[in-house]
Order: C-alpha cells, then structure tokens, then sequence
C-alpha cells in the first residue's frame, strides 16, 4: 500500500510540474468539461472532490462511487450564460458492499446561431453547436478507509458541420485519514489531443492566381490545430461535525491545478438542519486564480425521506459571475 501511494505522488507530482512549465491560458478543446455538475457542489463552491458522495462523484472523483449505500440515479440542468444550457444525468449501481458500476453523460445545448458573412449580416441562415460526453464509471474501496475509482469518457464538440472528438480517462481516491478529515485526490481529462475537421474545411482554391489555364475548382482542406484537453488534478479535503440541537455542518476546501490556467482554491460549507431535512450551503470558488469571474455561490437542498419514506433528494444553487450575470442550477437525485 505504502509504494501505492509512494507512485500516485510522483504521478501528481509530475502533472503538477508540466502543468506550469508553459502558459497556456484558454488554449485547450472539449472546455466544456472543466464546468462543475451538480447543483449541491456548486452550492459548495465547486469544492466536493473530498465529498463525493452522490452520482456527480463520476465527475468530480469516481471513487466516491464505491461508497454510495445503494443504487443511486440524478438529473441536474445549469441554466448557464449567454443561453447555454448544461445538462448533466447518471445512474450508479452497487455491484457489492464495497464497489460499484456508474454511468453517466454530459450535454451542452444552445440556441440557434445566425450565420453572417463579411458584407451580409443578414444571411438568413443559422447553425447549431453543442458538446457531448458518454461517461463508464467503476469503482471499489480496497479497504475500509482508501477507495479508488476510474471514469472512461468520449468526447465530441460540434460546430455546424463541423466536429472533433476523442476519449479521456478520470481517475480518482478517498481516503479517510486518522485525522478527523477525508482527503479526496483527482486526475481529470487524461486523454489525447483533438481537431476539428468537418465538411465546413473543405474550400475551392486556386493554386496559382498568376498561372493561366490551371484549374482554378482545385479543392483544398484548411488544416486545424491539435489542442491538449483540459488536464485538471485536484486535491480537497472534507470533514463534518456534529451541533447540538441544531444538525451538523460539513466543510471542504479543494484545490486544483490545471494545465491551462493558474492554480487555484475552492471553498464550501453545508450546514444540514432538522434532521437533515433542509441544507443551507454556501461557497466561494477560484481564489488566488488570475482575471477570475467567479464571485460566490449559495444553495438549498431537500431530503424527503423522513416525509415520504423514499431516499429523494432536491438540490437547488445560484452562483454570481463577474461581467457574466449569474448561473442556477436544479438536480434530483433519487435512490433506487
């Protein structure tokens, strides 16, 4: 176990350092997958890789799975900026006391865009965009304390006729330590580069303006740039504590390095009243993090299962963007 551990460090320890060898700010494909899912993590200030305890575990650390006391299904829509819509859906089935299967996939939807060319804005025409993600999810806990887990994923992002896709690998471990705190580490988005190709590339073009009787209907391929995808580690830790007569209050800081942005911290507190029945949550996320937008977040949460006898739980989060308004958030999870 101690040479387990000894080779997860180097692994991090080495994306660590290749993630601040070059600037590389906003220079990665499929972004869409460094945005939060899940309405209670972003109640948290997206600090939940140590928490990991429901179906949006398969994103932020997959071994939370493992740990989820029964089969376990949720839906959560982001209601983003500039009328994107983030959609996000899982179901996490428990194969054993101590492992578990997942599945999961990731939808960015927006509306029509108008087409307008130089010297006509007004084309009439439009065309779509949009990003997917089909996620595969396993994981076991190797002992009562430290449990691993790993997330295999395709990946495409489309823009009118044209498309790029590819797969990545999410890996992640939680360990309960004699401290009093759980420690959650993950890697996200290992995986190769992508391009776009599509119909759209394909153009007319006329070797040789200068050269009489060639063709001039030659057909060429505009060539596209490969770009790295948007490789994360993340490293948190969470604990609770009990308050008398009033409920308990969970706690969670993270911290996560990307390789194409500066690091940064999330912070996040839940306090669970009347029996866990009602969750207040708040969170401030992206500190220490240059040019950031994230302002803070706040969250309420549901547990109907003292009422009406069935786990159902109702997550609701709102957080504030500097220059870009603000995101909400909705989920239901529900056991099975």
């Amino acid at each position: 176990m101690r040479s387990f551990f000894k080779q997860l460090i180097i692994i991090y320890l080495a994306l660590l350092s290749s993630a601040y060898g070059i600037d590389k700010t906003g220079t990665t494909a499929a972004k869409f997958l460094s945005i939060g899912v899940g309405s209670r993590s972003a109640g948290l200030g997206n600090a939940f890789v140590a928490i990991a305890d429901d179906p949006t575990a398969m994103y932020w650390n997959p071994a939370g799975i493992s740990r989820l006391e029964s089969h376990e299904a949720i839906v959560n829509h982001n209601t983003w900026f500039a009328d994107i819509g983030l959609d996000y859906s899982g179901v996490v089935v428990k194969v054993s006391e101590n492992s578990a299967f997942g599945a999961n996939i990731t939808m960015v939807s927006m509306e029509e865009i108008e087409v307008t060319r130089y010297g006509n804005e007004d084309t009439g025409e439009t065309y779509r965009a949009g990003n997917l993600a089909i996620g595969l999810s396993y994981a076991t806990s190797l002992t009562d304390k430290f449990s691993i887990g790993g997330n295999i994923k395709m990946i495409r992002e489309s823009i009118a006729s044209n498309h790029a896709s590819g797969f990545a690998i999410d890996i992640g471990t939680l360990f309960d330590t004699p401290f009093g705190f759980r420690l959650g580490t993950s890697i996200s988005n290992f995986g190769p580069k992508m391009n776009m190709s599509g119909d759209d590339l394909i153009v007319p073009v006329d070797i040789s303006e200068t050269i009489e009787g060639n063709n001039e209907n030659t057909t060429g391929i505009i060539s596209t740039d490969h770009f790295d995808l948007p490789l994360l580690l993340r490293v948190g830790i969470s604990g609770n504590k009990s308050i008398p007569n009033i409920g308990g209050l969970v706690w969670a800081i993270d911290s996560g390095h990307p390789n194409d942005n500066n690091s940064f911290i999330n912070t996040g507190l839940e306090l669970n009243l009347l029996k866990n029945l009602l969750s207040l949550r708040t969170g401030y996320r992206s500190l220490y993090l240059n040019d950031r937008v994230s302002e803070y977040s706040f969250g309420v949460g549901l547990n109907l299962n003292n009422i009406i006898k069935r786990p159902i739980h109702i997550d609701y989060s709102f957080e504030s963007l500097k220059f870009l308004g603000t995101t909400q958030q909705i989920g239901l999870r529900i056991g099975l």
